[in-house]
């Protein structure tokens, strides 16, 4: 509430007024500001490069479920096998990282109504995921799943817990991404743009919380300590789901939900490059969309044999499918927020802000004096704060 709706009202506020793409809609309002659309340019192109690479394993596990290969396992150790040889494998993980692309290319290639429009309304499982949340609670030993989730522990609430909760908040809500600047290009003009902006907060952290009641209560009830990264989905999850009735539907569901999920994300990423090709490379939609796909599967490609073959190669001393991960979350992230709250707090005229989030006066905004506030305050100390963070100062 205090720092993703307040920028993500101000995306929305410069696409819908330019209903440009990214760098056409910061170029429109100002010329010097424009290296902000290309900073939400370059970050989803960067973030496609290993979020595509992950993706692509969650193909490759919705497989292993629905042929029972986890059943013919019987120990965590096998597990973490399984995935080790995977993700080092030399041909695997590219072939469904390829595979994932094209599928994301071919919801861009129908367009925004035909393909990304009803692919959002046929890909949201909210009702599977509310009956996984169920099922998973009322295992046994489940509610203490509940209590680590919800129960505070102050002692381990620390100014950079805060920070990182912040920052994890930033990434969800594709804050300085060019997405909500893009889809809010496509918006109508009696677009209630706050609304949207609190369905989406809302909506966001109802996924989260439901996905946490999926996973945590199921790893208390087999007695597992819940770890972080691909070791808890890819490790720990399926040795879960394996004692469980059913386990391979209730495995194939998860996959396939995360895999949906996935889906979802790397539409949109791919959505906001193709567009910045199709309007100010002047490319046809297919051909821009195509351009993209090139691009993002050749650095996908790389990323993903970083992590195996091509293991070799470092950057800083980090593969280069952890460069990508660390340039994006850690710099081009945080700055491109910090930047656009500068923007649109101290540079962008009022009246501009104003009519696009009152419609014209047609709405009534009763707390822009503290919006205004939180936008050229607020936001931008703690962006700079998670931004430092991110850096290691701290």
């Amino acid at each position: 509430l205090l720092l993703g709706v307040p920028i993500m009202l101000s995306e929305f506020a410069i696409g819908r007024n330019t209903h440009r793409n990214a760098v056409g809609a910061y170029r429109t309002l100002s010329s010097r500001w424009s290296i902000l659309g290309y900073n939400s340019i370059l970050a989803p192109l960067l973030i496609m490069g290993f979020y595509l690479v992950v993706s692509g394993w969650t193909l490759e596990y919705m497989i292993h479920s629905l042929t029972g290969e986890f059943t013919r396992i019987s120990t965590p150790e096998a597990y973490e096998s399984l995935f080790n040889a995977f993700t080092q494998n030399p041909w695997k993980p590219l072939l469904y990282t390829v595979v994932f692309t094209l599928l994301t290319h071919g919801v861009i290639a129908l367009g925004v109504q035909k393909g990304i429009e009803r692919s959002a309304r046929i890909m949201m499982p909210l009702l599977i995921l509310v009956g996984l949340a169920v099922h998973s609670i009322l295992l046994p030993g489940g509610t203490e799943g509940v209590k680590f989730l919800f129960a505070p522990d102050f002692s381990k609430v620390t100014p950079s817990t805060v920070l990182t909760a912040l920052g994890q908040a930033f990434f969800s809500l594709s804050i300085g991404l060019g997405c909500l600047v893009t889809y809010a290009s496509y918006f109508k003009n009696d677009t209630n743009i706050t609304h949207t902006a609190l369905q989406v907060a809302f909506i966001d952290t109802l996924v989260a919380v439901l996905a946490g009641l999926v996973i945590f209560p199921a790893v208390f009830s087999v007695g597992i300590e819940p770890t972080a990264g691909p070791s808890l989905v890819f490790v720990t999850l399926p040795a879960i789901f394996n004692t469980l009735p059913l386990s391979m539907v209730w495995s194939t569901i998860f996959f396939l939900l995360l895999a949906v999920a996935a889906l979802t994300s790397t539409i949109s990423l791919h959505e906001v490059v193709t567009v910045y090709l199709h309007e100010e490379w002047h490319l046809s939609r297919k051909a821009a969309a195509w351009l993209t796909t090139a691009a993002t599967a050749a650095l996908a490609s790389l990323a993903s044999l970083s992590l195996g073959a091509l293991g070799s190669w470092k950057i800083a001393g980090l593969s280069l499918f952890d460069s990508l991960d660390f340039l994006t979350a850690n710099i081009l992230l945080p700055a491109g927020g910090l930047f656009t709250c500068i923007f649109v707090g101290w540079k962008l005229d009022h009246h501009i802000l104003k009519a696009q989030i009152t419609n014209d006066g047609e709405l009534k905004f009763r707390i822009y004096g503290l919006f205004s506030f939180l936008l050229r305050y607020v936001c931008p100390a703690v962006l700079l704060l998670i931004f430092l963070d991110n850096l290691g100062v701290f």
